[in-house]
């Protein structure tokens, strides 16, 4: 047998003249990028510079897009834990408030005056600050101050109100009288 495996494979009937052509061009790219760069030369087009450039461009803006989407569902997944673990803590400490209470207590929420009825025991605990009350699913449910802190420190927005414990200034003229903490306003 003489010849090329090409010529070889032509006349066997496994290839056609148009496959032989395709791989002598291909044959005669690749030895002339060879030859180009063993003399130091960088064959490449302005086309295919542009498009590697471009190729390049897309995958680094992706990149970037899927990092931020990425920091996107972080924070939304603390937050979200963050969340419920605030409320977890505001539903396993909550004080009962009782139905009929027979004492008004008001605070401020947001730019509005409400009011709880609660009974004499539980205003003197939330006018001395030992209790807070909480915002827990747009309803107010009272919890330890403690607790409270805990809460302020992760989601300050869902405690409402909490009475602070004042240092009294000792060089206050008007120390000796004091306001009462069951005043009614």
């Amino acid at each position: 047998m003489a010849g090329s495996l090409q010529d070889q494979l032509l006349k066997a009937g496994l290839a056609n003249k148009k496959q032989a052509n395709t791989a002598k061009a291909e044959k005669r790219k690749k030895t002339k990028k060879a030859k180009a760069v063993k003399k130091g030369e960088v064959y490449k087009d302005q086309e295919d510079l542009a498009r590697e450039e471009a190729i390049a461009k897309a995958k680094t803006d992706k990149l970037e897009r899927d990092r931020e989407l990425n920091r996107q569902r972080e924070d939304d997944l603390t937050r979200r834990s963050i969340d419920a673990s605030c409320l977890q803590m505001i539903k396993q400490n909550l004080i009962a408030i009782p139905e009929h209470g027979d004492v008004e207590y008001n605070f401020v929420d947001g730019t509005k005056i409400k009011k709880l009825y609660v009974d004499k025991e539980l205003q003197d605990q939330l006018a001395k600050g030992n209790l807070a009350i909480a915002n827990n699913n747009d309803s107010y449910t009272l919890i330890p101050a403690g607790i409270a802190d805990k809460i302020t420190e992760r989601r300050p927005e869902l405690i409402v109100s909490r009475q602070e414990v004042e240092e009294i200034d000792p060089d206050d003229p008007y120390a000796d009288f004091q306001i009462p903490d069951d005043l009614m306003w």
